[in-house]
């Protein structure tokens, strides 16, 4: 077993700490690489809070992971010593069922996908430990890799908060002579305006806060919209093919899907707490659609980060000490960060 230096919850009501594990070693198809950094997701808090359902516990969040490669199995092919690598969401699926043939290793039909933390292996026993540590064991068909290009710490979110809405904009081809719209401009939705804008299509970001119009341009935005104001909405209304909602707290769907085309799509890879409300008329009246997306799979996320390198896109991101993290999550739950936290985890 290899010994492992990490940060854990040990129970929903107490902060992170710092706690000692171990992880398996290094079997014949297995990657090890020493994390350098770690992005904070909105979706680790609620996980260490039960904010979704029952955890594992103790628990090591963190699934946007990425460092350089110390040792690898002998049929390892794909890796070698000193690479940098990178693991997002999942670090196991059945591999054999339909879905997974397909390279939609997120959508496992068998089980579901193993995620990097707070799930249990294959064997359905042994938890797993995410990316708040200093070193990970990982199959190599869920290791990724990453172009010395791109800068190391601004490409850890690319992990989740990139793949999230790079699948969907793929997916329903979003492009040139598309209107996007990207709802709410946090991790995700800074993610989602680079994409759309380097996919061609003419973005507009949705917001409730006017003080965002100024950062939304500069990422490359071409419009801006204040949700809180009925004029600029009624002004919008039947404007957008597609809609983006990268929104996690309660909003009113009816009112967006009324900014829809006639066959728009409102597109959901935010999770808000409580499910949504929506009247029959509000999809009826132009044949609309709300559609959901996860993540991608492993050949869709090699794909995004080789976009990424291509086109010199990371996300905005804060680093911070890892001792600072229970104060990160306080700001990140106000809203105040631009656009995601990183952990650097030479602090730990």
């Amino acid at each position: 077993m290899i010994p492992v230096k990490g940060y854990a919850a040990q129970t929903p009501t107490t902060d992170l700490a710092p706690w000692n594990f171990e992880r398996r070693d290094v079997g014949p198809n297995d990657v090890q690489f020493d994390i350098l950094y770690c992005g904070v997701c909105h979706s680790d808090l609620h996980q260490i809070k039960n904010d979704w359902f029952e955890g594992i516990f103790p628990m090591v969040p963190g699934h946007e992971i990425v460092g350089r490669v110390v040792k690898v199995g002998e049929n390892v092919k794909g890796f070698k010593v000193g690479d940098l690598a990178a693991t997002g969401c999942m670090v196991n699926s059945c591999r054999h069922c339909e879905n997974c043939k397909q390279g939609l290793e997120q959508y496992c039909l068998d089980g579901g996908n193993t995620q990097t933390y707070n799930s249990y292996e294959r064997d359905g026993k042994t938890p797993t430990y995410g990316g708040y540590s200093n070193s990970i064991v990982v199959n190599e068909h869920f290791v990724l890799h990453i172009s010395e290009k791109l800068d190391l710490a601004a490409t850890a979110p690319l992990l989740c908060a990139g793949i999230t809405t790079y699948s969907p904009l793929r997916h329903w081809k979003v492009g040139k002579g598309h209107k996007l719209a990207v709802l709410g401009l946090g991790g995700l939705g800074h993610m989602a305006v680079k994409f759309g804008v380097a996919f061609g299509a003419d973005v507009t970001v949705l917001s409730t806060s006017p003080g965002k119009e100024a950062d939304a341009k500069k990422l490359g935005a071409h419009h801006f919209v204040v949700t809180s104001d009925p004029q600029q909405i009624k002004a919008a209304k039947g404007t957008f093919d597609f809609i983006l909602d990268t929104v996690s707290a309660p909003h009113d769907f009816n009112m967006y899907l009324g900014l829809l085309k006639t066959n728009g799509v409102h597109i959901c890879v935010g999770v808000p707490p409580e499910p949504a409300s929506i009247h029959p008329f509000s999809l009826l009246g132009g044949r609309k659609s709300v559609a959901g997306s996860g993540i991608g799979g492993i050949p869709e996320t090699q794909e995004m980060l080789d976009f990424c390198a291509e086109n010199n896109i990371v996300s905005d991101i804060e680093l911070i000490d890892i001792k600072d993290i229970t104060a990160s999550y306080d700001r990140m739950q106000k809203g105040d960060v631009r656009y995601r936290f990183v952990i650097d985890i030479a602090t730990l």
